[in-house]
């Protein structure tokens, strides 16, 4: 977690609000990267972009990154993602946890004679 946010150093400290995700593939980091609030436009031009986060609530936010991973459970394959946003010169953080499971993995570990009756495996 700590390369993530050593990455997107440069690119948090142009944003105030977003979303962080990181992909989790065999319980390893496989992907991850920032999806920021749309730039609002007006009269044919943006905005100027607004401060971003500090290197003080960068590494706050990282720590609540960190703090997060101890909620992930059993799972190795899925998405964290990381909502954020200054309020009040506070870094605040949503972090939800999406557990991935492919079934064909499963097929594998768990053949078909070993889960009973057919009729257990029809979802339609």
């Amino acid at each position: 977690m700590d390369l993530v946010f050593h990455e997107l150093q440069e690119e948090l400290s142009g944003l105030n609000s977003g979303t962080v995700f990181v992909q989790i593939r065999n319980n390893i980091i496989g992907k991850f990267g920032v999806r920021h609030n749309p730039l609002a436009g007006r009269r044919g031009s943006f905005a100027a972009e607004q401060e971003g986060l500090t290197s003080g609530q960068q590494s706050s936010f990282r720590v609540m990154a960190l703090e997060s991973l101890k909620y992930k459970k059993r799972w190795t394959h899925g998405e964290i993602s990381y909502e954020f946003a200054v309020r009040q010169g506070m870094v605040v953080v949503d972090a939800t946890l999406e557990s991935n499971y492919n079934m064909a993995n499963l097929m594998i570990r768990y053949p078909r004679s070993s889960h009973g009756d057919a009729s257990d495996q029809s979802f339609g």
